[in-house]
């Protein structure tokens, strides 16, 4: 007799696999045609006249959407293991921290060979004022629309969404649309942010968490059949007293001292070790391909599990080890020559699983609530206020104190509007559920509603922000074609072509029957666009002989062509041939 095993391990894992065959298998005409990617902004095509101008934001959530508890309800965390009350909110706060980590130690190598160093000022401004007006902007937004709530409550829900999402960050900054027609800099500015200030948002939660801790004269009813007035569970998350300079010292010594730079040095002692010892091993040539590019992997869940155990920053530090381990350039170059497929693998199979899960977990049922007095029309308006006024205005203000990043107030639009909201959110309001009292644990009024009200408010607008941003690339490119507006065309790159069915990157011209010229290109090791690597590196050309030097200098050839130029790295002779026949044939 055939027995049927259905349980959720099993139609989990259908489920995704069944999902990753059959995007792959399109996956070159969903994004391309159909403005359809496995994360928000991989939708960024080239337009074709006859294609309908529509986005769907990422596919995986709706997947998780549909198949979750609200619908068919195949994907149901709560009856995962055990069966546990609240187990969800620990799955996602795990799940999470691991996505999230890898994302941004991968963000960390990618950027250019001491970036934090260069670009210091432009982080600090974006990481202390930018984000305080962000996060004081959405308090105003979420006071304004949501009802019951303190000040003090409304900060620790904007804190929740006051960083921009790491993972859907990245997909802004290496997207095919910014590939075509965002600079360089301004990507790279994006990058960098994103993973700096999804760490960077504690101070402002725990800042919030620790007034209202320690706030003076306040009486808690004590909870029937507990002794105080929160469940031992607790510990001291809950009224504890002292006034603001108890909470400002804590704020000091735990958040910033303790959580914030003692991960941020950690991961980048973590980095430099990682760093040092690789290229030891590469010059003894002791480790082979496939260790080497599973490196910021391995890092990336040794600083979140590490930096776990003894309480720090996790995420600082991953995006800290990130940075430092391509401190000197050496290891994304490395990682380029050898044609690094693995790192962007793991990234998408990451979006797949982490979005199909964020849409499963969505709590629909309290969008529309008489407990809390939330209703979708005020949801909607705060998603709107948000987007207005949540980034944009703090950017338009400080840009001109960065001209090496944004250069006009046109990308300083840009880089406002497109700050994301999305899984980082997540994470941050299941760790702020463990620094509070659980629902059924205080007969604190205050904290109460901020409990009732966080969890719609910041999944909501994770949602608003994933479909508004979604559809708003689709339409910014139609926009641009209409417009005439032409893609970037500096620092072209000769990329190896794998195989003849290897669809043309974004914003790359065949160049021969092996090559890609590509433009715009987001990595490069280091700063000056001279020392980008080129594939022909590898098999240097080699140079004439001195006979053959003096044979053509005696037979009268010009000095162009009697000494060969050396060669530019990032422009190899053939791609510059190219090019020029190219300008050539356009009347250029």
């Amino acid at each position: 007799m055939v027995d049927l095993n259905l349980s959720d391990l099993n139609t989990i894992i259908a489920l995704f696999g069944l999902y990753v065959v059959l995007y792959g298998i399109l996956s070159v005409k969903i994004k391309n045609v159909w403005y359809l990617g496995e994360a928000l902004f991989n939708i960024f095509p080239q337009p074709h006249p006859s294609t309908l101008t529509l986005s769907s934001p990422v596919p995986a959530i709706m997947i998780g959407i549909f198949f979750g508890p609200i619908a068919a309800r195949y994907i149901v965390p709560d009856r995962w293991g055990g069966a546990v009350p609240y187990q969800t909110s620990e799955i996602t706060l795990g799940f999470t921290r691991v996505m999230i980590g890898i994302q941004l130690i991968i963000a960390g190598y990618q950027l250019p060979a001491k970036y934090q160093q260069a670009r210091w000022k432009d982080m600090l401004l974006v990481l202390i004022p930018v984000m305080t007006m962000m996060w004081l902007c959405t308090t105003a937004c979420v006071l304004a629309t949501i009802p019951k709530l303190s000040l003090l409550s409304a900060m620790v829900i904007a804190a929740c969404v006051t960083c921009t999402d790491p993972v859907l960050s990245q997909a802004v900054a290496k997207g095919p649309f910014s590939d075509k027609y965002v600079a360089r800099p301004v990507r790279e500015m994006i990058s960098s942010e994103a993973g700096l200030n999804d760490g960077f948002g504690f101070p402002f939660l725990m800042l919030a968490t620790y007034l209202m801790r320690h706030a003076s004269d306040v009486q808690v009813e004590p909870v029937e059949g507990h002794g105080g007035g929160i469940h031992p569970r607790a510990g001291d998350v809950g009224r504890l007293g002292g006034g603001v300079g108890v909470a400002i010292k804590n704020w000091v010594l735990y958040t910033m001292l303790y959580y914030v730079i003692l991960g941020a040095i950690y991961g980048a002692v973590v980095g430099t070790l990682a760093r040092y010892a690789l290229k030891y091993s590469l010059r003894r040539k002791w480790i082979d391909s496939e260790s080497y590019l599973l490196v910021p992997m391995a890092l990336g869940l040794f600083c979140i599990g590490s930096a776990g155990l003894f309480g720090s920053n996790d995420l600082i530090a991953a995006f800290a080890a990130g940075s430092a381990l391509n401190w000197d350039g050496e290891y994304l170059a490395e990682t380029l020559k050898r044609h690094d497929e693995v790192n962007s693998s793991i990234d998408v199979l990451l979006n797949f699983g982490g979005f199909i899960y964020l849409g499963s977990i969505f709590p629909w049922n309290d969008f529309q609530s008489e407990a809390t007095g939330i209703t979708y029309g005020r949801l909607v308006g705060l998603g709107f206020l948000v987007l207005i006024f949540r980034r944009i205005p703090a950017i338009m203000l400080t840009y001109k104190l960065m001209p090496h990043s944004i250069r006009t107030w046109k990308e300083a639009l840009f880089v406002g509007y497109f700050g994301p909201i999305g899984v980082g959110a997540a994470f941050y309001i299941e760790h702020t559920r463990h620094v509070f009292p659980r629902l059924d644990e205080t007969n604190d009024t205050e904290v109460n509603d901020l409990l009732r009200a966080m969890g719609p408010v910041v999944y909501w607008l994770a949602f608003f922000s994933i479909v508004v941003h979604g559809l708003s690339i689709p339409l910014l490119e139609r926009t641009y074609n209409w417009m005439g507006v032409q893609p970037i065309q500096d620092d072209a790159v000769e990329m190896r072509r794998k195989s003849i069915h290897v669809a043309a990157p974004p914003n790359a011209v065949e160049g021969d029957k092996e090559t890609f010229i590509a433009y715009n290109r987001f990595s490069r090791p280091v700063f000056n666009n001279s020392q980008l690597p080129d594939w022909r590196d590898e098999y240097p050309e080699p140079r004439p002989s001195g006979d053959l030097e003096r044979r053509k200098s005696e037979s009268g050839l010009s000095p162009a062509l009697a000494t060969p130029a050396p060669r530019h790295r990032s422009r190899s002779r053939s791609t510059i041939r190219f090019v020029e026949r190219r300008g050539a044939s356009v009347g250029v």
